[in-house]
């Protein structure tokens, strides 16, 4: 079974920095496009960052040059890393595969962020 832990939220000012890890067990983050994914309160869930096997990564235009994607695939283990950090970027934050040949396993329990002054 498929397990995502997710840590790192927390409280940011705008234009701060946060960096999310994200575990992974019961699979292998060599063989899946891996993806953060978040959820703002009434929005819908958003993918904010993958990174395929290879290591090529995708943004949407909403937080490319501000967020990078990185995996360790030793760890099994995802981050983003979050700069320039702006209000709306506020909502939980989940991993989960984003591979158009695998659809999303179950869901953490995600982490937190809030941007606020």
């Amino acid at each position: 079974q498929v397990q995502f832990v997710e840590s790192g939220g927390g409280l940011a000012q705008p234009g701060g920095s946060l960096t999310l890890s994200c575990a992974m067990s019961g699979s292998n983050i060599r063989i899946w496009t891996m993806g953060w994914y978040r959820q703002a309160p009434g929005e819908q869930r958003e993918l904010v960052a993958s990174i395929s096997p290879a290591g090529n990564m995708n943004y949407p235009d909403s937080v490319k040059g501000r967020f990078t994607i990185s995996k360790d695939n030793a760890k099994n283990t995802i981050y983003l890393i979050m700069n320039n950090l702006k209000p709306e970027d506020t909502a939980i934050y989940y991993c989960n595969f984003a591979s158009p040949n695998r659809g999303t396993g179950s869901w953490g329990q995600g982490t937190q962020v809030t941007v606020s002054s």
